[in-house]
């Protein structure tokens, strides 16, 4: 029962942080870390210990998904180059840098260095995805971060064996057989991923059940993940294939009912996810430093050390590259920020946390392998440096930058389409009115709708700095619909209505609030 009042204890305390930091619009992972850590902290707290098995199968397969999902094919498309050299060439730098650092500033044999440095290689895409949200990066710049973090899991998986089979065997780095054991992890999982994906396509076309098409999307990250892993493959890379593909196609294979609920349910899970495990990680560092041996008490600069050497490497491999990219899109003089923001935006966080508790506490022989502590406190406090740090600080470089979009920027845009959707909707309202088969009625209602929000898009394209007849219209909808909920209640309580129709009006209005909302 402990145990499960310290996991609830966990959840409440994690959800207040995470609503606190949106509402202060601070990054949720960064003060979560910090909050973890405050708490750990405090006298008699308990000590949590975290199961790489809890991490790898419960909480990344759905966070994956999700950050997947929100992928689009066409930027992807429009970036593969540039990802496809950061997720091999910049992993295999950075865990060579962080290698040769540790072996060089800490206590760590080469072998177990090499290990860190194939943990820290990679960077994370569950904490990419959650500090990048509410940032207005450009599509591409957003794109190229979230891939790379996405699709450099099998070269980082592929190191952090090797290292591991090197470090705990004793036996020399066989480089032709990790390079065919890359092959199979990524082209493994893309195919189990790709298999997934049809499957689940096949039965949500065949199914409208709200329920059902919930507990399919909710099952999908996980069928991919253990079924990679069964075929020894990787489940990352699985679940982010199915993502992706699923994530394209997600506005054909549901109706708008059930895209919202879904659209709920998921945003539900991964709030509660993405609270949970980044409290966890703050949590965890005391008690693991607590573990150490006293010769390991200068892990705080071997942390900043193994931070700096991450974030250099980063930013010399980033520099050329952009530039090399920006100049075969046309630029004659390369932005030299977008490397700096690109660089910053690297961080680490749940993905290295489960690789670094994943390694065997005894060596082939049977002794114990003493370095594993240092190495779990050195991965847990980079990535706690890098979550606060930079996560804190991101939002500022960006905006410093000058990449930024503007507000301006995406509200004409969308002006902009809302003017092509309602003169599509005119025209065929046109065609409908020549053949005749609509009532004239419904047309001129219909008509009226269009035509009010076309004449709204205009204004916002005209004039953005006037008040829109639109936002007017908003503001008085809201107090009408209060008006509207006051009213549906009383009829319920004088036993007007039953319990069924008032369900259902309620549940028009919170829908038509959300829209209203949204816009």
């Amino acid at each position: 029962m402990r145990g499960v009042g310290t996991v609830l204890a966990l959840v409440v305390l994690a959800t207040v942080v995470a609503t606190f930091a949106r509402r202060w619009r601070i990054p949720a992972p960064s003060l979560l870390v910090v909050a973890g850590l405050a708490v750990a902290l405090l006298p008699g707290t308990p000590t949590i210990r975290v199961s790489p098995e809890v991490i790898g199968l419960v909480v990344l397969p759905p966070l994956l998904y999700a950050s997947a999902e929100e992928l689009s094919w066409r930027e992807l498309r429009a970036v593969w180059k540039p990802v496809g050299v950061l997720a091999v060439g910049l992993v295999l730098a950075s865990a060579a840098a962080v290698g040769a650092v540790a072996s060089m500033v800490t206590p760590l044999s080469w072998q177990m260095a090499l290990v860190l440095g194939a943990i820290l290689a990679s960077t994370d895409p569950v904490a990419v995805t959650a500090l990048g949200r509410r940032l207005a990066l450009p599509p591409k710049v957003q794109m190229l971060v979230q891939a790379e973090s996405l699709f450099n899991d099998a070269t980082s998986l592929v190191l952090y064996r090797v290292a591991v089979s090197v470090a705990v065997a004793s036996a020399a780095a066989n480089w032709g057989a990790a390079g065919g054991e890359f092959l199979l992890l990524a082209g493994g999982g893309t195919l189990i991923g790709a298999l997934v994906a049809g499957v689940v396509v096949v039965i949500r076309r065949r199914t409208e059940d709200p329920v059902l098409e919930t507990v399919i999307s909710l099952v999908t990250p996980y069928a991919a993940y253990v079924l990679a892993e069964a075929a020894h493959t990787s489940g990352v890379t699985s679940v982010v294939v199915a993502g992706v593909v699923l994530g394209g196609r997600g506005d054909r294979l549901t109706n708008a009912r059930i895209r919202l609920q879904l659209h709920a349910v998921y945003g539900t899970v991964v709030f509660l996810l993405e609270s949970v495990v980044f409290s966890l990680i703050g949590l965890a560092l005391p008690a693991q430093v607590r573990a150490l041996s006293d010769g390991d008490r200068a892990w705080p600069l071997y942390a900043l050390a193994v931070a700096g050497t991450l974030i250099a490497v980063r930013l010399l491999w980033l520099a050329p590259l952009s530039a090399v990219v920006q100049r075969k899109g046309g630029i004659q003089r390369p932005n030299w920020r977008l490397p700096v923001v690109l660089t910053w935006a690297g961080t680490r966080g749940v993905v290295p946390l489960a690789a670094a508790l994943s390694i065997p506490v005894t060596a082939k022989d049977g002794s114990a392998l003493t370095e594993r502590p240092l190495v779990l406190v050195l991965t847990t406090s980079v990535v706690v440096v890098t979550l606060v740090v930079q996560g804190f600080s991101l939002a500022s470089v960006v905006r410093r930058s000058g990449i930024a979009l503007e507000p301006d920027h995406t509200e004409r845009e969308e002006a902009a389409a809302r003017c092509r959707l309602a003169d599509a909707g005119i025209r065929r309202l046109e065609e409908l009115s020549e053949l005749e088969a609509v009532p004239d009625v419904v047309l001129d209602r219909l008509r009226r709708g269009l035509n009010a929000r076309l004449d709204d898009a205009r204004d916002r394209l005209t004039d953005s700095t006037v008040e829109s007849a639109d936002l007017v219209y908003r503001q008085l909808r809201r107090d009408l619909i209060a008006v509207e909920a006051a009213e549906l209640r009383r009829l319920y309580d004088e036993h007007t209505i039953s319990d069924t129709t008032r369900r259902r009006l309620q549940r028009s209005l919170d829908l038509e609030e959300a829209r209203l909302a949204d816009a």
